[in-house]
């Protein structure tokens, strides 16, 4: 098949089954419509499903036909709760329910190069995984995934992610840092609550939250190098109901991002450090808790030069990216195996988790001749001892 071909017959396979996912948008773990609509796509091309002991998500294979590397390709497959906005004539049919991260094109292009792959499966020196997974926005999806062992021989693994703010179609390439470490942090203070006329007769919890937000942002600023990037954000308060009296507790939420492990040791410490300190100073009690989430995605080098290479060889536009200090799990796949996480763009004036977001399917003529190219490049470079991936 030729790219031409393959930008008419896949490239309109892929429209059809994009607006589908788009309009039945499910959340993480309840992704069982879009769990069975991926399932029948790839049974009727004869593509090998394979056990999956997770409730959602969708794991299948192509090639084997030849001996060769083992290689995974993954897209995740959750939506948000947010009412759609974007106008779109297959906007989503459920209330609160959207597709506004991309997670649509996301699967959807995972299963047309899946489509493409299959029609080429006795030429492939190797194998290639397919991940449709769970729960990327919530409930720790990709270490469920890893959990399962069916990584287990996989030399490397490739994944991309929507970007609205490049254009459509142009590649954004990173080498090393690319996505940060999402951690959250909750902090309570427990006081003796009092009138607010009296305030010597009780412990001020709303002082020591105060200081707290103040304390907590000279962490990055003083504490950390100005080399290593690093967030630190208060994003939640909840403490008394009424004007005139001092409470007995106040609640903070916060998130930490950072890239560098020993970074982010260091900020949990320093946030334990200070909540003890200002209860201590207030003559009140603290309860600390951190929350890990994904680690850092941290892109190979060769893996990320072999993108760009095949990018640029497919004739598309390639552009590198600033890191980011937004999250993703794939970074758990990147724990157990080289990988690089890449962006193509869609040309949205709004962000992702926007309830007007909304992707520009011509898209699909970029990314999905270029994940096929992906896995041929890296098939033949295995091949060749590497002389064809890194020329």
């Amino acid at each position: 098949m030729t790219q031409t071909e393959l930008r008419t017959e896949t490239i309109q396979t892929a429209l059809s089954l994009f607006k589908w996912f788009h309009r039945h948008p499910e959340l993480a773990l309840n992704e069982f419509e879009t769990t069975k609509k991926i399932k029948e796509v790839l049974q009727s091309h004869r593509i090998d499903l394979l056990p999956n002991p997770l409730k959602t998500g969708v794991f299948a294979k192509i090639g084997g036909k030849k001996p060769g590397p083992l290689i995974a390709l993954r897209a995740d497959i959750d939506a948000l709760p947010i009412d759609e906005e974007s106008g779109l004539s297959y906007a989503s049919e459920t209330p609160n329910r959207m597709h506004a991260c991309g997670h649509d094109f996301h699967l959807t292009n995972l299963l047309a190069t899946a489509i493409e792959l299959k029609k080429i499966e006795h030429q492939l020196d190797g194998t290639v995984l397919l991940i449709f997974q769970p729960a990327e926005e919530a409930e720790h999806g990709a270490e469920k995934v890893v959990n399962t062992g069916l990584l287990t021989g996989v030399e490397a693994i490739f994944g991309l992610h929507v970007n609205p703010e490049l254009p459509t179609g142009v590649i954004g390439v990173k080498v090393g840092n690319f996505n940060a470490a999402v951690d959250r942090i909750f902090v309570t203070f427990h006081g003796k609550g009092t009138h607010a006329a009296h305030p010597e007769s009780g412990n001020d919890v709303i002082v020591a939250t105060g200081e707290f937000i103040v304390s907590a942002q000279s962490i990055v600023s003083r504490n950390i190098s100005p080399f290593e990037p690093s967030v630190v954000s208060i994003t939640h308060i909840e403490s008394g109901n009424t004007w005139n009296v001092l409470p007995n507790s106040s609640l903070l939420e916060g998130t930490v991002r950072s890239f560098d492990s020993q970074v982010r040791a260091k900020i949990k410490e320093r946030l334990q450090e200070l909540a003890d300190g200002i209860a201590a100073a207030n003559g009140i009690t603290n309860q600390f808790r951190w929350v890990d989430g994904a680690p850092a995605v941290v892109n190979d080098l060769r893996l990320t030069k072999i993108v760009e290479r095949v990018a640029k060889k497919q004739g598309f536009e390639v552009t590198e990216l600033d890191p980011s200090m937004g999250g993703e799990d794939f970074s758990c796949y990147q724990q157990i195996i080289p990988g690089t996480f890449f962006n193509v763009g869609v040309g949205c004036a709004h962000p992702v988790h926007n309830s007007k977001f909304k992707v520009d399917p011509e898209a699909f003529k970029t990314s999905i001749p270029l994940f096929v190219a992906l896995v041929k490049a890296y098939f033949e470079g295995s091949a060749s001892d590497g002389q064809t991936i890194l020329s």
